[in-house]
């Protein structure tokens, strides 16, 4: 999507919460891989594979000069023969380590295997965000979660234009919102697990 339809979309959801929420989301992504210099995993279910973002967050890294916004589509089926790009299986999720981020979209809810996967990523020290369909057990392994419910005001490809375009865009990135008592407590665990940072 062009920045002329995306301008023209943030007109007409204007006033709505969605142009708050993306930005806000974005932000987040942004201020998760870009300090890193990277190490962005994007994966989706086994349903669905967000093919759309990963070719809006490769623009956006080529325009707005942010490299890290780059992303690797984590995908569950890898067939012979496919290019290096497309040819990255589940294996990746499971080898995540800190200071990489790895970012869901799972409209239905991911399953069983793939939460696993993401769980011990976190445990390992990856940044978990996720765009979802409200699914309790995926925004509860999330530092940060955006839900696009069925059947609402905008669709998931709708979210993840706004979302690709927010994260691109030459701003400072949209302070967090207000974060829970879990999410807080959750963050400093990590902190308090985390192996002490090399010296040089």
């Amino acid at each position: 999507m062009d920045a002329v339809r995306v301008a023209l979309l943030r007109e007409v959801l204007a006033g709505t919460e969605w142009l708050g929420s993306t930005r806000r989301f974005a932000g987040a992504l942004r201020s998760f891989v870009v300090p890193q210099g990277g190490g962005l995993l994007l994966v989706g279910t086994q349903q669905y594979e967000p093919w759309h973002l990963a070719a809006h967050l490769v623009d956006e890294a080529a325009w707005s000069g942010l490299t890290a916004l780059n992303p690797t589509l984590v995908r569950h089926r890898v067939r012979p023969g496919e290019p290096a790009h497309l040819s990255v299986g589940l294996g990746r999720i499971e080898a995540a380590r800190r200071g990489e981020t790895l970012l869901v979209v799972a409209p239905g809810g991911p399953e069983a295997g793939l939460l696993e996967r993401v769980h011990d990523a976190r445990r390992a020290g990856a940044t978990v965000l996720s765009l979802d369909g409200g699914d309790r057990e995926i925004r509860g392994l999330a530092h940060e979660s955006l839900s696009v419910p069925a059947g609402g005001d905008v669709d998931l490809d709708t979210v993840q234009h706004l979302v690709s375009a927010a994260a691109g865009e030459n701003v400072l990135p949209a302070p967090r919102g207000p974060r829970r008592f879990r999410d807080r407590l959750s963050r400093l665990a990590d902190q308090l697990t985390a192996p002490p940072p090399e010296r040089w």
